[in-house]
């Protein structure tokens, strides 16, 4: 049975969703959870929800889905450990460290993959499974072909994201709330800039970044059969009454395998952005896919009828067996539910009959009302002896008895053996100055003044290696060559991938630049070493040994970090940071620069998006593919300060090449020696000092 996984902002929410058909929830606890503006549950209340959904056999999955730092993992792990003691059915997570320590204290608590963790590859899902998570929440940006595909040889459960608000960046990719406002998506802070408008070289009143919402209800038949485990329904900032109007519907369509025009009608009245979209899963990109919310006058009559589904009503929902005889000696009546817990209750030594005497019929027809429970009664089954009586009150009152034990069992909570939290070496930093890492864009980069310097890496594009061999084999002579994946490669990408990877490798290029856990697999199976990038969004020494566990080389710790935290951190693995460069913001699959045209020239035309402020954001590709890669508008630039980031314990720092030309790159390069005085209107410092909520 496909699950329909409900958003839970709220108490109310909750009761909206499990009233109204949801098999499971999910909900945030206290600060480490995606949906910091939700208005989330306190420990207290954590303990409640978890009762009152397993009592109506739903199913709670707790989020713990951001990055988490070394100062707050104590804190992280006592919420861990309050979650199962509460019973939660599921940790999701996106922070390799977080994972670490759900393992180590609650092993027997199934671990779910967010879609922060950008896992959009059969390898990916190959890794989480080999990491012990049982369940994946894909990338929304797969088609149902890619979905197909990875379900057919998935070892673990595949959750598929159904309906609600769309990111228009990879989700754990974007980092343009926190590099304008310091709110970061991967803190759970995000404040929507994509929802604002831009213009492409200067502003206008256009929103190239504001996607409808996705609604895959009509499809839900089709992925059950693909063997999708569960669909999932986003609004944790929104009313209870669009949680309820949409997970009614996605419930009533999953029963009934249709989709009526006063289904789709509710969810246009629950909340839509110009209407909705199934762009992704039908594998059409393009501006029918963008929108935005228009303000609507608040419909009152509707909202009143949606919250009667929830308010101070009990749908029932939990099947049960109801047993009951009655002899001459006794009356006894017995409840099960499908888990197989009974109860029973011995009532009052019937009478002999005056009159009329109790009928099998009678009886049955009575213990089968269990309204204002969550119960419904599946079967009955009744024994009367002849010619007894046992008065209606007695009935009832047995009937209520054994569903109220009935309802304590399937609320309590058995104790569980917890573990302790895992204690993280901390590997110290390297004492000497960081070495000087390069990373250009394009071929026109590599100039001879980058050459001469000597970068302990030099790290190219895939495209670029691979498109010109000759060229590979030169430079490998003068520099250290390391190849950088695209952070996105779907499956029907993979065998080109692992070719050009061959093809490197015969020549002398045997490592490769990973910002996403999918190439791992990839990477190793062409014998390739493999250096961390910031993609990976390492927050924590938790995660930095879990890359020495995985015999990285090299790790680049998340630009998201201050300068004491990088300091701090466990060094178990060689750690960089970008230290000059345009900070990657944002990685999407509709390519932006047809947003402009209307025909995909991304390989001519380079362009830039405009903000109300005048800030630009250059945009360039993600490798050789058609997806698109924002950037900041400032470069980043701590090449004058260089002797701070020297008593960070790292092994190198990066200079990152994006929009600059040839001249440019010289330039910098001389700078790095004799370094030029800061421009605060052309430079940032990027996050390293502010830090990020």
């Amino acid at each position: 049975m496909l699950e329909i996984l409900a958003p839970a902002g709220s108490m109310e929410a909750l009761r909206a969703a499990v009233q109204n058909g949801a098999n499971a929830v999910y909900l945030g606890c206290g600060m480490f959870n995606a949906r910091q503006s939700a208005k989330n549950f306190t420990p207290e209340a954590l303990a409640e929800a978890v009762k009152y959904c397993h009592i109506r056999g739903v199913k709670v999955h707790l989020t713990l889905n951001t990055i988490v730092s070394d100062r707050e993992m104590p804190e992280l792990t006592k919420l861990i450990r309050h979650g199962a003691a509460c019973g939660v059915d599921a940790f999701i997570v996106q922070d390799l460290g977080v994972l670490q320590q759900c393992k180590a204290i609650a092993p027997h608590i199934p671990i779910h993959g967010s879609t922060q963790m950008t896992v959009h590859s059969l390898p990916g899902v190959q890794l989480c499974a080999a990491w012990g998570l049982k369940r994946v929440v894909l990338s929304r940006e797969l088609s149902r072909d890619e979905i197909r595909y990875i379900c057919a040889n998935s070892p673990i459960e595949i959750e598929v994201f159904a309906h609600g608000a769309l990111c228009m960046g990879y989700s754990g990719q974007c980092y343009l709330s926190a590099a304008i406002g310091g709110r970061s998506g991967n803190r759970g802070r995000c404040a929507q800039p994509c929802r604002q408008s831009y213009g492409y070289g200067s502003w206008k009143k256009n929103y190239p970044l504001s996607l409808k919402d996705n609604c895959l209800v009509q499809y839900l038949t089709e992925m059950e059969r693909m063997g999708v485990t569960s669909v999932k329904l986003e609004g944790r900032m929104k009313r209870p009454e669009y949680v309820a109007a949409v997970t009614a519907v996605y419930s009533r369509a999953a029963d009934n395998g249709e989709v009526t025009p006063e289904m789709m009608e509710q969810l246009h009245m629950a909340f839509n952005r110009q209407g909705f979209t199934d762009g992704y899963y039908q594998g059409h990109t393009g501006e029918q896919m963008f929108g935005i919310r228009e303000e609507e006058k608040e419909n009152h009559a509707w909202n009143k009828a949606i919250r009667q589904t929830y308010e101070g009503t009990e749908n029932p929902r939990v099947p049960i067996t109801v047993e009951m005889t009655v002899t001459r000696e006794t009356s006894r009546l017995t409840v099960q539910d499908p888990e197989g817990r009974t109860c029973t209750v011995e009532g009052p030594v019937p009478e002999e009959a005056r009159s009329m005497p109790l009928t099998e019929i009678a009886l049955a027809e009575r213990l089968a009302k269990t309204g204002g429970t969550p119960y419904q009664c599946a079967q009955v089954k009744v024994k009367v002896e002849p010619g007894m009586m046992l008065p209606a009150a007695a009935i009832n009152g047995m009937r209520r008895e054994a569903l109220n034990m009935l309802t304590a069992k399937r609320g309590r909570m058995e104790a569980a053996s917890l573990g302790k939290p895992q204690k993280n070496m901390v590997y110290p930093g390297s004492r000497k100055h960081p070495e000087l890492t390069v990373q250009v864009t394009t071929r026109e980069q590599i100039t001879l003044s980058l050459l001469k310097a000597r970068p302990s890496v030099l790290y190219v594009p895939l495209h670029i290696l691979a498109g010109d061999l000759d060229l590979c084999r030169d430079l490998v002579r003068y520099v250290r060559v390391c190849a950088v994946l695209p952070r996105i490669v779907h499956d029907g990408e993979m065998p080109r991938l692992i070719q050009d990877l061959q093809a490197l490798k015969m020549i002398g290029v045997d490592e490769v630049l990973v910002g996403n856990l999918g190439l791992m697999i990839p990477a190793r199976s062409a014998r390739m070493g493999i250096r961390g990038d910031f993609g990976l969004n390492i927050y924590n020494s938790g995660s930095v040994n879990s890359l020495r566990e995985l015999e990285l080389k090299s790790a680049c710790l998340s630009y998201e970090m201050t300068l004491p935290q990088i300091r701090d951190v466990s060094k178990a693995v060689p750690c960089e940071i970008l230290s000059y460069g345009r900070m990657p913001l944002m990685v999407t699959e509709n390519c932006l620069i047809r947003g402009r045209t209307g025909k995909c020239t991304c390989h001519l035309s380079p362009a830039k998006l405009t903000d109300k402020t005048g800030a630009d954001f250059p945009i360039i590709k993600d490798g050789n593919s058609c997806r698109s890669v924002v950037l900041n508008g400032k470069k980043l630039n701590w090449l004058d300060r260089q002797d701070d980031l020297s008593r960070l314990g790292l092994w190198a720092t990066r200079v990152y090449f994006t929009t600059e030309n040839a001249r440019e790159v010289d330039q910098v390069i001389a700078s790095i020696h004799d370094p030029k005085p800061f421009d605060p209107g052309a430079c940032t410092r990027g996050l390293y000092l502010r830090g990020v909520e």
